[in-house]
């Protein structure tokens, strides 16, 4: 589910230029793009807190709170945590690697294609995967990515050009902590705790902490678990945050767009409004039309009250 980048970018230009009013650079909309991305996404907890505190609509399409979360679950990941010396580290950090791509030729037959260097390291380390076949984006049902494995659910041509994309997960917020020891223990939520609580619940052999009841603290992307005895089985569920659009081209007086090299907004469908309207509230500012600026923030507060009345 995504908002396609070049649908977004021609409308922006469209109303931009629809009076000559001024033109906004691929580099600009990916820059304004990505902040208005990170914006709509940060205001979503913002907006279940609000919902849960006023009464819902019981009814199809139309609950609030679950139309929310659903734009949430995107974002939505679990993994294991390693276990180190300073702890157990929050999976998925940013490596700085921002993402790297890979070009096969098919074969038929020849459904696998082996990854290897740094899309393999972003593979390995369970990375966002987009692939192409012949410039067309397939649907994630298209494919499947093991590892080193691509594999194609339906036989390409031989001579059709695939490429694959694959972006780092950057972790956002943590979530639930859970453990799973195995045997006859059953699975356990952790209980995150605070350092003076902590020092409470250590010192009494009542509230001590054991492997059916464990606790955590939470610092610097690591999860101290009492008792120390735990040094595996631990995963995590948190929300990462959206991967950056890109809007990539190809010419140099002309720009064309290229898909293999760009990626699409990471949001809801329904967000597309909004998401055009708060781009084009930026972009006013940089082509210096208050028109434009006014126009859009009307829009923009008028959806928000639309929204939360």
């Amino acid at each position: 589910m995504a908002i396609n980048v070049n649908t977004v970018y021609q409308t922006v230009l469209l109303i931009l230029n629809k009076e000559q009013r001024g033109y906004m650079t691929p580099v600009e909309f990916n820059k304004i793009g990505a902040q208005v991305q990170l914006e709509i996404f940060e205001k979503y907890a913002e907006d279940m807190n609000q919902q849960l505190r006023v009464p819902q609509v019981d009814l199809d399409y139309s609950d609030r709170q679950l139309n929310i979360d659903e734009k949430i679950s995107i974002f939505k990941e679990i993994d294991s945590a390693a276990y180190t010396t300073n702890g157990f580290q929050i999976p998925s950090q940013y490596s700085g690697l921002s993402s790297s791509s890979q070009q096969f030729t098919a074969t038929n037959p020849g459904l696998t294609y082996t990854l290897t260097g740094d899309t393999l390291a972003l593979s390995n380390s369970g990375g966002i995967a987009n692939v192409f076949l012949n410039n067309v984006q397939l649907s994630n049902n298209d494919f499947s990515l093991s590892g080193a494995t691509l594999t194609l659910n339906s036989q390409p041509a031989a001579g059709q050009i695939i490429v694959i994309n694959i972006y780092p997960k950057q972790f956002y917020r943590l979530g639930t902590v859970i453990y799973s020891a195995g045997g006859t223990i059953p699975i356990q939520e952790l209980e995150r705790v605070g350092g003076s609580e902590l020092y409470h619940l250590l010192s009494s052999k009542l509230t001590a902490p054991n492997a059916t009841y464990p606790i955590y603290t939470y610092k610097d992307n690591y999860l101290n678990v009492y008792p120390t005895s735990i040094t595996s089985g631990i995963s995590v569920n948190y929300l990462r945050k959206p991967i950056p659009p890109i809007w990539d081209f190809t010419g140099t007086n002309q720009y064309s767009f290229n898909p293999t090299a760009s990626h699409d907004f990471e949001l809801h469908n329904s967000e597309q409004t909004e998401l055009i309207l708060k781009i084009l509230l930026y972009a006013g500012v940089v082509v210096r039309s208050p028109e434009i600026i006014q126009v859009a923030a009307q829009q923009v507060q008028q959806q928000e009250i639309n929204q939360k009345s």
